[in-house]
């Protein structure tokens, strides 16, 4: 499947539901960087939206899926980047130089965003699979690994390392040059033939 088919199009909506999401987007961006995504309640974003409770619920579900909302657009500059953007990240560039391209913008995406990933991601079992995101990462990083035995299952277990709650717990302890050096590492692992 083309990467441009597993791209999110931009919500189609009245101009008034525009209006509101976009004045939720900005104070949940807004409260989120004063206070941190935990220490907000839904409440709190409802009332510095002007929206009432019912509306953000509606258009939201919870909290997981106001974060997943924020990435969308973060998400879509990567996209752009991966699909249309400068080698290495971009088309043009061998495979293996795009992995480490992707590798590196992805974490610094990943760093940038942590806890709006980490939440979206672990809202419910599984969650972080079910996003439409995650299965662009997957895919691109499979049609890069297209040379290897098994880039389906390769292309899971490089993207494992990069998921928020893992990278959260590591961070502490490692610090993000050798996680990052790890990843760098991993992939380059990745690109390598069998041994016979």
């Amino acid at each position: 499947m083309p990467l441009e088919l597993l791209r999110t199009p931009p919500p189609k909506e009245r101009a008034d539901a525009a209006r509101n999401r976009a004045a939720v987007l900005e104070a949940a961006g807004r409260l989120f960087a004063e206070h941190g995504v935990e220490a907000v309640s839904m409440d709190q974003v409802a009332a510095a939206a002007g929206v009432g409770k019912g509306t953000l619920f509606r258009r939201f579900g919870d909290k997981s899926g106001l974060a997943a909302a924020l990435l969308d657009a973060r998400e879509r500059v990567l996209q752009e980047a991966i699909l249309h953007g400068p080698p290495p990240l971009g088309p043009g560039a061998p495979a293996d130089e795009r992995l480490a391209a992707f590798i590196d913008a992805y974490f610094d995406y990943l760093l940038e965003h942590l806890a709006l990933i980490r939440m979206s991601e672990t809202a419910a079992p599984g969650a972080r699979y079910r996003i439409g995101a995650y299965r662009f990462w997957h895919r691109h990083t499979a049609i890069l690994l297209g040379a290897t035995p098994d880039p389906e299952h390769t292309a899971h277990a490089l993207l494992a390392a990069l998921a928020a709650e893992h990278v959260a717990a590591l961070l502490p302890e490692l610090g993000e040059q050798r996680i990052r050096a790890g990843l760098t590492r991993l992939a380059h692992s990745a690109m390598q033939p069998p041994s016979p």
